[in-house]
Protein backbone atom coordinates (compact mmCIF):
# COMPACT_ATOMS: atom_id res chain seq x y z
CA UNK A 1 0.00 0.00 0.00
CA UNK A 2 0.97 3.58 -0.65
CA UNK A 3 1.86 5.75 2.68
CA UNK A 4 -0.02 9.00 2.48
CA UNK A 5 3.40 10.42 3.54
CA UNK A 6 4.84 9.71 -0.11
CA UNK A 7 1.68 11.79 -1.75
CA UNK A 8 2.37 15.30 -2.65
CA UNK A 9 -0.55 17.43 -0.69
CA UNK A 10 -2.22 18.20 -3.96
CA UNK A 11 -1.74 15.26 -6.12
CA UNK A 12 -4.93 13.59 -6.98
CA UNK A 13 -3.85 10.36 -5.11
CA UNK A 14 -3.82 11.91 -1.52
CA UNK A 15 -6.41 11.04 0.84
CA UNK A 16 -6.99 14.94 1.46
CA UNK A 17 -7.77 15.46 -2.65
CA UNK A 18 -10.02 12.08 -2.43
CA UNK A 19 -12.26 13.28 0.27
CA UNK A 20 -12.79 16.55 -1.79
CA UNK A 21 -13.42 15.23 -5.02
CA UNK A 22 -14.82 11.65 -4.87
CA UNK A 23 -18.40 10.87 -3.92
CA UNK A 24 -19.55 8.20 -1.99
CA UNK A 25 -17.90 5.46 -4.71
CA UNK A 26 -15.46 5.34 -7.65
CA UNK A 27 -14.36 3.82 -10.10
CA UNK A 28 -12.22 0.88 -10.21
CA UNK A 29 -9.62 2.61 -12.51
CA UNK A 30 -9.33 5.16 -10.80
CA UNK A 31 -8.60 3.42 -7.17
CA UNK A 32 -6.66 0.91 -9.17
CA UNK A 33 -4.19 4.03 -9.67
CA UNK A 34 -3.85 5.38 -6.37
CA UNK A 35 -2.76 1.89 -5.48
CA UNK A 36 -0.55 1.83 -8.18
CA UNK A 37 -1.85 -0.86 -9.96
CA UNK A 38 -3.09 -1.11 -13.38
CA UNK A 39 -6.77 -1.46 -14.65
CA UNK A 40 -6.58 -4.46 -15.91
CA UNK A 41 -4.74 -5.73 -12.42
CA UNK A 42 -7.48 -3.73 -10.16
CA UNK A 43 -10.54 -5.42 -12.13
CA UNK A 44 -8.48 -9.16 -11.53
CA UNK A 45 -8.47 -8.35 -7.94
CA UNK A 46 -11.62 -7.88 -8.00
CA UNK A 47 -12.83 -10.66 -9.60
CA UNK A 48 -11.00 -12.48 -7.07
CA UNK A 49 -12.29 -10.28 -4.51
CA UNK A 50 -8.98 -9.28 -3.25
CA UNK A 51 -9.04 -5.82 -4.34
CA UNK A 52 -7.28 -4.14 -0.93
CA UNK A 53 -10.66 -1.85 -0.44
CA UNK A 54 -14.37 -2.73 -0.32
CA UNK A 55 -16.15 -2.67 -3.94
CA UNK A 56 -19.88 -2.56 -4.82
CA UNK A 57 -21.67 -4.79 -7.69
CA UNK A 58 -24.41 -2.19 -8.82
CA UNK A 59 -26.06 -4.15 -12.01
CA UNK A 60 -22.89 -4.67 -14.32
CA UNK A 61 -21.46 -1.74 -12.35
CA UNK A 62 -18.17 -1.91 -9.66
CA UNK A 63 -17.50 0.63 -7.47
CA UNK A 64 -15.11 1.37 -5.04
CA UNK A 65 -16.41 2.54 -1.66
CA UNK A 66 -14.73 5.48 -0.81
CA UNK A 67 -14.70 5.55 2.95
CA UNK A 68 -13.00 2.04 2.52
CA UNK A 69 -10.30 3.42 0.06
CA UNK A 70 -9.61 6.33 2.47
CA UNK A 71 -8.90 4.13 5.66
CA UNK A 72 -7.13 1.57 3.94
CA UNK A 73 -5.19 4.02 2.80
CA UNK A 74 -4.69 5.58 6.30
CA UNK A 75 -4.13 2.38 7.99
CA UNK A 76 -1.91 0.26 5.44
CA UNK A 77 -4.82 -2.96 5.87
CA UNK A 78 -6.56 -3.95 3.18
CA UNK A 79 -10.34 -4.36 3.83
CA UNK A 80 -11.00 -7.51 1.39
CA UNK A 81 -14.95 -8.41 0.84
CA UNK A 82 -16.22 -11.34 2.14
CA UNK A 83 -17.64 -12.27 -1.12
CA UNK A 84 -16.42 -13.19 -4.88
CA UNK A 85 -17.46 -10.51 -7.15
CA UNK A 86 -20.13 -12.67 -9.26
CA UNK A 87 -21.95 -14.67 -6.27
Amino acid sequence: MHSQSNELPGSQYSPTYIRATWDGTGSVEAASRVFGFSRAKGYDLVRRGEFPCRVLRIGRTTRVVTASLLRVLESGEPEYNGARAGH
